[in-house]
């Protein structure tokens, strides 16, 4: 079974910090001297922290899931090093770059216009991201999903299918011809073989299929006939003019969970944003200027006017 993926604007470098955090505060085993004899009894260890403090430059703190965030950021080959090799070289890169952002805050650089509305959106997109996290997330776990399916799917009639037949032919009037022809009793299959433009479909065969599977023009006309029937007139498309003929109908099998799972989570997320904005945008008193920064006016188009021709 799939695992979910990240909820969108959610970051995948964030995804397994915790269980890499855990590996990576597991203590080495480390043998006692061989001189060594039974210790005394020492008192019970104080329970680690869970989030350690790993290194500090200055007064700025680097913990241990500041390395685990880094460690997904990485290709898998290098996350696939052990822990006791990767813990330090991430540990020196966090001190270095907190190094460098320490340099850029004495140099007075967050107080420039433009890094500070780059650090404004930052600060906006974390906020957004774990919002959506903390509110959608717990709605797209495997268990919220199966129940989902259960609701909306299992044992549902799937949608409809059609069985048909073409033969495909570049002109109307050619296509035109062949209905003919097939009124007064000639077999589909051996026009189809002899005349269609469809190489691939051999005898004209296109199997079952949904009304989304082909284009609107053919799909239309194909679920507009019943079994045996064959297209009154030609139906244009992109591809030429088709002859149609229907040879069944039937409903679907409904979907497994497995082939309904990307489409109901992504269904399910959907649902939670957009809920989620709506209570966002309660009691809100939103303004809309123009490109300008004047005041909108009911006479202002949604797109500005078109420019003057060139004399």
């Amino acid at each position: 079974m799939p695992q979910s993926g990240p909820l969108p604007c959610v970051p995948t470098r964030l995804l397994g910090a915790l269980a890499l955090a855990a590996a990576l505060a597991t203590p080495l085993a480390a043998p006692l001297p061989a001189h060594a004899q039974t210790p005394p009894a020492a008192p019970p260890a104080s329970t680690p922290a869970p989030d350690p403090v790993i290194a500090r430059v200055n007064t700025t703190e680097i913990r241990l899931s500041d390395v685990a965030d880094a460690a997904q950021s990485l290709p898998a080959e290098m996350r696939a090093m052990p822990p006791t090799m990767l813990f330090p070289l991430l540990r020196d890169q966090l001190i270095d770059r907190a190094a460098i952002v320490d340099l850029a805050r004495r140099r007075g650089m967050d107080k420039e216009p433009a890094v500070a509305r780059q650090m404004a959106r930052a600060q906006d997109q974390a906020l957004q991201t774990a919002l959506i996290s903390r509110d959608v997330g717990p709605l797209v776990g495997e268990p919220e999903l199966r129940a989902r399916y259960a609701r909306d799917i299992a044992g549902k009639p799937g949608e409809e299918e059609v069985h048909a037949r073409h033969i495909l032919l570049a002109t109307e009037a050619e296509a035109k011809t062949v209905t003919a022809e097939l009124r007064k009793g000639a077999d589909f299959a051996t026009i189809a073989k002899a005349r269609s433009t469809d190489k691939a479909s051999g005898d004209g065969d296109l199997g079952f299929f949904k009304k989304g599977d082909m284009v609107p023009e053919f799909a239309a006309a194909a679920f507009a006939l019943k079994p045996g029937q064959v297209s009154e007139t030609p139906v244009k498309s992109q591809f030429g003019w088709h002859v149609i003929r229907v040879e069944a109908r039937r409903s679907a099998p409904p979907p497994t969970f497995e082939e309904s799972y990307e489409g109901l989570r992504a269904k399910i997320i959907q649902e939670g944003v957009e809920k989620l904005l709506a209570e966002a945008r309660t009691g809100l008193t939103v303004e809309k200027f123009n490109m300008d920064g004047s005041a909108r006016k009911a006479t202002d188009s949604a797109e500005p006017p078109p420019a003057p021709p060139k004399r």
